[in-house]
């Protein structure tokens, strides 16, 4: 049967419709490796993972001072033209070396901080020491990422995210066996490594044909160009990543460590199916938002995307709210206090994803003061909301605070998309 023309040439599908075969492996995967990390070390070990995992997303973005979407804009814009890539890359390499040596030495140093700071011990130190050591790779292994969604090469970017993350949960597994919850902190803090190696594998051709090593220099050319997304990456991963260990300690200490680990768990749940969308943003949205100047164009190409993955996402979280109870007892069993934070969770997800497609174009245009203001605000409402629900509401009022926030994160954002395509008229 074929496809109706609307779905047959959208570039949109076909990234989503990719990304959603990839996605339902993992969940799969992600099945079996969730149930039996809830199962070996319970809701404790659950709410220390989410805690490393924290760490790791905090240092993706300080090893490459927040290049990441500075490089898919640019590289979405400049691919034809070589001469200006290597001025980009060179400066990029900089980016690199400055923020991998600075993460590396406050991670060694500071190792015994983080340990009792995320886990409330000093036997987690090595832990830091290890990730000191593994910093470069994140750098580079970030940094190339950006270049493949850049490049739009959805196909490859899907076969690098499922061999690494397979790969990934080997190790895990292994590291699960032989050592318990050590072995598997151990294995999450390797998995950029791993993600690097398949990546030469994967994408070490193309790279070649758009970075010179040879000629790339210390050079400093798009050094402004980039550094308004170091800005916006501290605001939107670093503090993002700070704010929920924050709130991670602050249902352990005044709730219990269990409910902490109940929250870890619906927010992993929440995010495989977020990366069903990120990929979409990093490979299709940001390159595209970039080359449009419209504000007809941009109301078309939203309406676009809204209608074509919308109706899937939503479908998606009907099936998960239906099946909570199912869920639970297959991924989680006997977490049973999880099942009122589906609901909300779920809801603010869903108009997390609407808010998210608009406020890419703030990535795609540079508007570093309105990302930067509409970020801050929505994390100082996540913050805030959170420690006023939870006197009521307990855990399930982080989620409450979740879907809060996004509600009224979606209002402003319109508000300055619309504000931002107004101005630009009047210009023109």
């Amino acid at each position: 049967m074929k496809l109706p023309k609307f779905l047959s040439g959208n570039m949109v599908f076909k990234i989503t419709s990719l990304n959603a075969i990839v996605i339902s492996i993992r969940l799969i995967v992600s099945i079996f490796v969730q149930r039996l990390l809830a199962i070996t070390v319970g809701e404790a070990g659950i709410a220390s993972i989410g805690q490393v995992r924290n760490a790791i997303a905090m240092l993706t973005s300080t090893s490459t001072l927040g290049m990441f979407s500075g490089i898919v804009k640019y590289v979405a814009e400049l691919k034809d033209d070589k001469p200006e890539l290597t001025k980009l890359f060179s400066t990029a390499t900089v980016f690199v070396i400055l923020g991998s040596l600075v993460s590396s030495l406050v991670l060694f140093f500071g190792s015994s901080y983080f340990s009792n700071y995320l886990f409330k011990s000093n036997e987690f130190s090595y832990v830091f020491k290890l990730l000191a050591a593994i910093v470069p790779f994140i750098a580079i292994n970030r940094t190339i990422n950006g270049i493949v969604s850049g490049l739009s090469d959805y196909k490859k970017y899907a076969k690098i995210e499922l061999i690494s993350y397979l790969l990934a949960i080997a190790v895990l597994l292994v590291g699960l066996y032989y050592s318990n919850m050590d072995g598997v902190i151990v294995a999450i803090a390797l998995a950029p490594i791993i993600q690097l190696i398949v990546l030469g594998f994967v994408f070490g051709k193309t790279l070649k044909n758009y970075m010179k090593f040879k000629d790339l220099k210390f050079g400093f050319s798009y050094k402004n160009h980039l550094l308004a997304f170091t800005l916006m990456s501290f605001v939107s991963s670093f503090l993002l990543n700070y704010v929920e260990i924050n709130i991670r300690t602050t249902v352990a200490n005044n709730i219990n460590v269990n409910e902490a680990g109940y929250w870890t768990a619906i927010t992993f749940i929440s995010k495989n199916y977020m990366v069903f969308a990120t990929g979409l943003f990093s490979l299709y949205v940001i390159p595209k938002f970039a080359n449009i100047h419209d504000k007809i164009e941009f109301k078309n190409e939203v309406l676009n995307i809204y209608k074509t993955i919308l109706p899937i996402f939503g479908l998606g979280m009907i099936l998960v709210y239906l099946f909570r109870n199912l869920i639970i007892e297959i991924v989680y069993p006997n977490f049973i206090g999880m099942e009122p934070l589906f609901k909300w969770q779920l809801l603010g997800d869903f108009i997390r994803l609407c808010a998210l497609v608009l406020a890419h174009q703030f990535l795609a245009k540079r508007l570093v003061k309105s990302f930067v203001i509409t970020e801050i605000i929505s994390l100082i409402l996540f913050f805030v909301l959170t420690k006023v629900f939870i006197q009521y509401y307990d855990t399930e009022g982080v989620v409450i605070a979740h879907f809060v926030r996004f509600v009224i994160y979606f209002i402003i954002v319109i508000i300055v998309v619309w504000s931002y395509f107004n101005k630009q008229n009047k210009l023109t």
